[in-house]
C-alpha cells in the first residue's frame, strides 16, 4: 500500500512538473519592418492592409510594432507606432485606433529612404520583441529583400534571432531578377542562411492572403 502511494505521488509531482513547464506566456509579439526606399513607396496600400490584418487579428497582452528600413534602421527613431494590448476591450479599441491614425499620418507623409538597413531593422525588433516579454515572437519584412547601405556601416556578422521566426512579405522581383532569375533566389536563400545561423526561421510569403494560416481564421 505504502508503495503504490509512493508511485502516486512521484506521478502527480511529475504531472506538476510538466504542467509548470508548460506555463510560459502565450502570447505574440508582431514587429512589422516597412522598406521605404526606392518604388517600395508605392506598395504601401498594401502594407496597410496587412496592419489592419494584424490590428484585427491580435489579441489583448499582444504586442505590435511597426517601423520603417531605411538609412540606419538600428535605432528606435524609425518605430513609427508601437503598442502592448489591454486586457479591456473598451481600452484595447482605443489603442487600435490610435495605432491606425499613427500609421495613416506616416504613409501620408511617406518620403523614400536612399538605403535600406534590413540588418539593421532586423536587431532593433529582435531587441524590441525580447523587451515585450512575449511568447511567439514574429518579425515581418515588407521588403524586396535588397540591402543597400550607407558606406561605413558594418552588419557582416551573425544575428541573434533565437525564438523568433522572420516573414518575408511582398517579395518584389528587381529588374536584374528578370533577367536572370537565380538573383532573387540567391537573395532570398542569403536571407535565410542569416535568419537560421542566428538560431531562427525564415520563411517567404508572396500571396498575402496566407497569413491567415499563420495568425488564424
Amino acid at each position: 500500500m505504502i508503495r503504490k502511494i509512493q508511485i502516486l505521488g512521484l506521478s502527480l509531482a511529475a504531472l506538476l512538473f510538466t504542467a509548470c513547464g508548460d506555463s510560459g506566456p502565450q502570447t505574440r509579439g508582431v514587429y512589422m519592418l516597412l522598406d521605404t526606399s526606392g518604388t517600395y513607396t508605392e506598395e504601401m496600400d498594401k502594407a496597410s492592409n496587412i496592419i489592419n490584418f494584424l490590428l484585427l487579428k491580435l489579441n489583448p497582452g499582444d504586442s505590435l510594432a511597426v517601423a520603417r528600413i531605411d538609412s540606419g534602421s538600428f535605432s528606435e527613431k524609425d518605430i513609427i507606432a508601437k503598442v502592448t494590448f489591454d486586457t479591456r476591450p473598451s481600452v484595447t479599441n482605443q489603442q487600435k485606433r490610435g495605432f491606425r491614425e499613427k500609421m495613416d499620418d506616416f504613409i501620408s507623409g511617406l518620403k523614400s529612404s536612399p538605403y535600406t538597413d534590413i540588418t539593421g531593422g532586423l536587431i532593433q525588433a529582435v531587441e524590441f520583441l525580447t523587451e515585450t516579454g512575449v511568447g511567439n515572437k514574429t518579425i515581418l519584412v515588407f521588403s524586396d529583400m535588397e540591402e543597400d547601405l550607407k558606406k561605413g556601416h558594418v552588419r557582416d556578422f551573425t544575428l541573434d534571432m533565437k525564438g523568433c521566426e522572420v516573414i518575408a512579405l511582398n517579395v518584389t522581383k528587381l529588374r536584374s531578377d528578370q533577367v536572370d532569375p537565380r538573383e532573387y533566389m540567391k537573395r532570398l536563400e542569403h536571407w535565410r542562411a542569416r535568419i537560421e545561423e542566428g538560431g531562427g526561421t525564415f520563411r517567404v510569403i508572396n500571396d498575402l492572403d496566407r497569413l491567415q494560416s499563420i495568425f488564424g481564421e
